[in-house]
């Protein structure tokens, strides 16, 4: 019987078709590339292969983006092909917005024949080497028959541990070269448990506390836990705060919801961070940003790490205790252990304080962009997808949105500027059914607007709203703290975003007050094409807390 299997494994293929044979294998619907004639045979093998779709892109950094954003809402890898060095480098953002979000994703590059290798060949760059800092692993496959093995080491390597981008270096002329092939099974990803002393350590320090909180981070997202996190949390009363960008990892109207760890978090938030006696750090690296600049947690704390890369565990604090597993297998053993939970006061106090400071019913401000906040939660149906970009203006969607699904937010914790629309039509092919909306600033938009056009032509009706205010906001914002009115390089000039989205035939709209917005968006949830809203707003609400007049008179 075995040896029937075995033999029905082994095909004829060119190395290209074993590529798309791998890809698959692993149920992957969607790639996305620019085409290039170093890979060719690889955009014919998936001609021949009806279940694989191929989103031609305007740019190779929309298209790692779209990989990205696909990567996240599908929960399966993101693939992107592009060619040679040229292509490479343009993408090479999307990959450190993998490997900083720890999104799994394979990048296939066309590389230049073998016999042109280190004689500085046509676009040569040594793809390995290029991406080595900022890739999981980086690997040339130079012998056809060991393509399915490399591939699928590539899937293994790509979504173990934590997960991120792996890149495949393809020479022209392994491509075309057919062989005998052997597939080996589909990885299922590893998921390490804790083991009995360590529950009973986390126990232990548990019970031990007067003012515990959890951090939450990508890694409940990746192992699918958002459920039995919950429980958890419910079980023994525990507050939870998302890490940074990981806004859907809890529900936001729990009453054990505590707040978002981010940029501009509200500093009342960060006292009750000070006030916790432990943290539970769940599947989270505790960034910068997430730490406020690493501020937020200290040797008076007890900290309990949780994650499945070892590597993660005392990279920035070094914990009381820490537990390499996956995290939903964590929660699990961790619902049966006997905690008496004496803090429920403590965990009220936490949710009380977010609500106070996040409340859009009492919340009162002027501000478009906080309106367009109210309106987007009063009027998208429940499982909408949101993703954002770049820039201040995420500041009210990160402090006021309510996300109440899982599911439900893609964002980058990278700080990747163009990040945004091309995400939305990643999430938007991996959820067809769902309503997707990006939020951009104009000087990030304009990055990858090129991309509304492939929305166009591959009919992706996603919702994209801009923020325009003429500038590079957040670094206008770090100019006038540190340079007041001495303004360089942050204004911007006049786009019209309506027209240019009518131009590519999507249907734009540019709004100046909350009334225009809301007819705006009404009709974009009832069309069926790409819309972008364009939101005029003043340059000199600088971000959610200050204005660019405060900043100078500080």
């Amino acid at each position: 019987m075995l040896a029937n299997k075995t033999s029905q494994q082994k095909q004829k293929m060119t190395a290209a078709q074993a590529i798309v044979e791998c890809i698959r294998r692993e149920t992957i619907h969607h790639v996305f590339c620019v085409p290039g004639e170093s890979y060719l045979p690889v955009l014919d093998a998936l001609y021949d292969e009806p279940s694989i779709s191929v989103i031609s892109t305007r740019h190779e950094g929309g298209a790692a983006f779209m990989a990205e954003g696909y990567a996240k809402a599908s929960l399966k890898p993101g693939i992107v092909l592009a060619t040679r060095g040229v292509g490479a480098a343009n993408l090479s953002i999307g990959v450190h917005t993998a490997f900083q979000d720890s999104t799994p994703m394979l990048v296939f590059l066309g590389q230049v024949h073998s016999k042109f290798r280190g004689r500085e060949g046509f676009q040569e760059v040594d793809l390995d080497q290029f991406f080595k800092p900022i890739a999981k692993w980086a690997v040339e496959v130079k012998d056809p028959e060991r393509m399915p093995e490399m591939v699928q080491r590539a899937f293994r390597v790509a979504q173990s541990g934590r997960p991120g981008p792996v890149i495949v270096s393809l020479p022209e002329d392994v491509l075309p070269v057919e062989t005998e092939m052997y597939f080996g099974p589909v990885i299922e990803r590893p998921k390490p448990a804790p083991s009995e002393t360590e529950l009973i350590q986390v126990e232990q320090l548990l019970a031990s506390a007067n003012a515990p909180l959890i951090i939450a981070g990508g890694g409940v997202k990746l192992s699918q836990a958002e459920d039995r996190l919950m429980r958890f949390a419910e079980k023994f009363s525990l507050p939870v705060m998302a890490a940074f960008r990981r806004h859907d990892v809890f529900p936001n109207n729990h009453p054990l919801y505590a707040g978002h760890l981010g940029l501009g978090t509200n500093k009342q938030i960060l006292r009750k961070v000070e006030e916790a006696d432990l943290i539970l750090a769940l599947g989270t690296r505790l960034s910068e940003v997430t730490t406020q600049d690493y501020t937020i947690i200290n040797s008076e704390k007890t900290l309990i790490h949780i994650d499945i890369e070892q590597d993660i565990i005392g990279k920035v604090y070094p914990p009381q205790l820490g537990v390499v597993a996956d995290v939903n297998e964590a929660l699990q053993l961790l619902l049966h252990r006997n905690i008496q939970p004496s803090w429920s006061e403590w965990a009220t106090a936490c949710h009380a304080t977010y609500v106070k400071v996040s409340d859009l019913q009492t919340t009162q401000d002027d501000v478009i962009n906080l309106d367009i906040i109210k309106m987007l939660a009063k009027k998208l149906p429940s499982e909408s997808i949101l993703t954002n970009d770049a820039g201040n203006f995420a500041g009210w969607l990160h402090a006021f949105y309510p996300f109440i699904n899982k599911h439900s937010y893609v964002g980058p914790t990278s700080g990747a500027m163009g990040y945004g629309m091309p995400a939305a039509l990643g999430a938007k092919l991996a959820y067809p059914d769902k309503t997707v909306v990006s939020l951009s600033g104009d000087g990030g938009f304009m990055m990858t607007v090129q991309e509304l056009e492939t929305a166009v032509r591959e009919s992706i009706p996603i919702i994209a709203l801009v923020f325009n205010n003429n500038m590079y906001g957040t670094i206008r914002m770090h100019q006038e703290i540190h340079y007041p009115e001495r303004v360089m390089a942050t204004d911007l000039g006049n786009v019209s975003f309506a027209n240019l989205a009518a131009s590519v035939g999507a249907q734009g709209e540019r709004v100046y007050t909350i009334g225009q917005f809301e007819t705006a968006l009404d009709q974009a949830l009832l069309s069926n094409k790409p819309c972008v809203i364009e939101v005029m707003t003043n340059k000199e609400q600088i971000s959610v807390s200050t204005t660019i007049t405060q900043l100078r008179n500080r």
